[in-house]
């Protein structure tokens, strides 16, 4: 029985655990984190507004199932938390395929990506997608399950056990992973005797899934399931038919054109040399898009006197390379760009707004002066000469700039983080303006339900930057990364569906070429801290991937979008609109 902390005399079958508010509990040795966690609820009920789904004991992620040996700390992660939120979702996604395989033997169920809304998109590959009354059936079979409160247990089985297991289940996808595995072990997960790989933890048992809903979709079905924002409830979901859905749907094309579904897929190209027609693949269909951007762009400039480019999206999205090359391209349909840098239309620093922790909020779009830059937008426009200002960083205020006029064929290009709030523009028509989304918005999955959180793969391309480009190390880079997200999520996603075009930034081959540069820097976080944990959950599924040699990294084009993460972009320090052009 688990009770606070009593004096006792050595040696002792006891272990003590303290939680960060100061309270001591102490058990028999192997005592289940569960357990712990349970009777530190009962005692501090206000700490557990919402469901506790793991624990970092000892500095280190731990499942609840996790036995007890010594004494250390514990805190418990709760489902808001990203580490719980990851935990629930991968154990959703088990109890989903467990269910499908009980009521449909044989069936494959393939998670594909992320909706905004709080949900996993699934397909059924080999058939056709469920009736409402087959998804009614699969929802109530769900939740006998978690009535049940089966156990998730596991089990360390031999590389070519698992081999076998899956062989025999006809899942070619974990198949091809495992040529991957050096180790010669592979831990699985088992629920109601159905055993499967996942890359990492769950939940003990299926009573903590009680948060789910099915939506049905023309082509699938969505998992839905709890947000960090709303963890008690599941809000009502909106079926996603808007632009970021046809972007889901074309990129699941590209792969099936490309023939690579998953890493397994993607490492038989690496190890056997075939690399460098994906990677020109993979930059062409970037290409295509891009020049058709610039199309539209044309036509709008001609047709509806469209003269401003709006090009937004979250950190690590590749916008600088992105823009540079959508300018390329506009030029060579004679319209040369004009870039005003938002970052000079800064207010001073003493007029700057606050956030919570009453520190500067540059990315709060107050931090803006919108009237200058909505006043200087139109006279641009109108065709008159302007005094720009130049934000003085160091002294915290607006200086005088140059003075810009836009001369014929010449188009405004405007890159920033409030680029698809509409409070940005205000005095310009809408005819004029043309708003660009870039992101990388899906990614290759390690395997059928295995999927990559596109955030971390942003994560990646920035840890490599900033080692390449601002010397930072990957430690620096993960602890900023929560506070990037805060502000994506308040200032850019919410207004995504503003865009004109979305531009998905994601390359195929691109975990390959980054898993060489990334590695040696998380191998660097120091153990025992909170960026280690991060740093081995990436670690986790990049070693799943074949990484590029140095000579197949070279076939990589430096005007990749890659190359702005990596290095060696010819893009880096090019100035749009230098060259003049006529129109065609």
């Amino acid at each position: 029985m688990l009770q606070p902390k009593v004096t006792i005399t050595e040696p002792r079958d006891n272990v003590r655990v303290t939680f960060p508010d100061g309270t001591v509990l102490e058990a028999p040795v192997g005592t289940r984190i569960e357990q712990f966690v349970k009777a530190h609820a009962e005692l501090k009920p206000d700490a557990y507004q919402t469901p506790f789904i793991a624990a970092v004991f000892d500095s280190k992620l731990r499942e609840l199932a996790h036995a007890v040996q010594r004494d250390a700390t514990l805190e418990p992660v709760l489902l808001p938390d990203s580490d719980g939120g990851r935990i629930y979702r991968r154990s959703l996604v088990l109890l989903l395929v467990t269910a499908v395989e009980e009521l449909w033997p044989g069936t494959v169920v393939n998670v594909s990506y992320a909706v905004p809304d709080g949900g996993f998109y699934c397909m059924l590959p080999d058939r056709a997608p469920f009736t409402e009354d087959e998804l009614a059936r699969l929802y109530e079979h769900m939740r006998a399950i978690v009535a049940e409160d089966n156990p998730i247990t596991k089990r360390n089985a031999t590389l070519e056990e698992a081999v076998a297991i899956f062989a025999k289940r006809g899942a070619g996808d974990k198949v091809r992973l495992l040529e991957q595995r050096t180790k010669n072990g592979l831990m699985l997960y088992t629920l109601r005797s159905r055993e499967d790989y996942y890359y990492g933890y769950m939940v003990p048992s299926t009573g903590y899934l009680k948060l789910f809903r099915l939506v049905k979709m023309p082509s699938g079905f969505i998992l839905q399931y709890p947000t960090r924002d709303n963890p008690n409830s599941l809000a009502e979901f909106i079926a996603n038919t808007t632009k970021i859905g046809a972007v889901f749907e074309q990129a699941e094309a590209w792969l099936n054109r490309l023939g690579v579904e998953d890493f397994g897929h993607l490492n038989q190209i690496v190890r056997q040399d075939r690399i460098q027609e994906l990677i020109l693949v993979s930059e062409a269909l970037h290409e295509q898009q891009i020049a058709q951007i610039a199309h539209s762009i044309y036509d709008g400039h001609h047709q509806h006197g469209l003269q401003l480019v709006l090009i937004a999206g979250p950190s690590s999205s590749g916008k600088t390379t992105f823009s540079k090359r959508l300018a390329i391209q506009l030029l060579a349909y004679g319209l040369r760009p004009f870039t005003l840098e938002l970052d000079n239309y800064f207010v001073d620093r003493d007029l700057t707004p606050k956030d919570e922790q009453g520190n500067f909020d540059f990315e709060a779009i107050e931090a803006i002066n919108l009237p200058l830059f909505n006043t200087h937008l139109l006279q641009l426009i109108q065709g008159e000469a302007v005094q720009l200002p130049k934000f003085d960083f160091l002294e915290g205020k607006s200086v005088q700039g140059p003075i810009g006029k836009l001369t014929e064929n010449q188009i405004l290009i405007v890159e920033g983080i409030h680029g698809m709030n509409p409070a940005l523009v205000t005095k310009i028509p809408a005819e004029k303006i043309y708003r660009i989304y870039v992101s990388a918005l899906t990614q290759l999955n390690v395997d059928a339900h295995n999927r990559v959180s596109t955030t971390d793969v942003r994560l990646l391309r920035r840890i490599s930057r900033d080692a390449v480009q601002r010397g930072h190390n990957a430690t620096a880079t993960i602890v900023r990364w929560p506070s990037v997200r805060r502000g994506e999520k308040r200032n850019i996603f919410p207004y995504q569906e503003n865009a004109d075009v979305m531009f998905n930034s994601a390359l195929t081959y691109e975990l390959a070429a980054l898993r060489p540069l990334v590695e040696p820097l998380l191998l660097q976080v120091e153990t025992g801290t909170r960026p280690y944990i991060e740093a081995n959950r990436l670690l986790s599924f990049l070693r799943w991937v074949q990484p590029m040699t140095p000579m197949q990294q070279a076939l990589i084009p430096d005007t990749s979008l890659l190359r702005e993460f990596i290095g060696g972009s010819i893009l880096k320090d090019y100035q749009p609109g230098d060259l003049k052009t006529k129109d065609v």
